[in-house]
């Protein structure tokens, strides 16, 4: 399965995406992560629901990682991908 999230709140600057990368990584996931202009944090993520569920409750335990909100959806896997890497904006 893979899903796109868009994260809010206090997510720049605070090791968000090194600490997605890192997660998702451990957990065998597949996706990107990138800061975007308006503040938001933007991932998609690919691999088995619990581990997509996992990932989030990482991300939410965050040492300075702050979530206010989150929006999610499920969209089209990509089955070629290989790993899980940062982007930039």
């Amino acid at each position: 399965m893979r899903r796109k999230y868009r994260f809010y709140g206090q997510v720049q600057g605070v090791g968000f995406r090194y600490h997605a990368s890192m997660s998702a990584r451990g957990l065998g996931l597949t996706g990107w992560v990138r800061n975007n202009y308006d503040g938001t944090v933007e991932m998609e993520a690919q691999g088995p629901e619990e581990m997509l569920t996992q990932l989030v409750h990482q991300l939410q335990s965050g040492r300075y990682i702050d979530i206010d909100g989150l929006e999610s959806e499920e969209i089209p896997e990509q089955p070629d991908e290989k790993d899980f890497r940062v982007r930039m904006m």
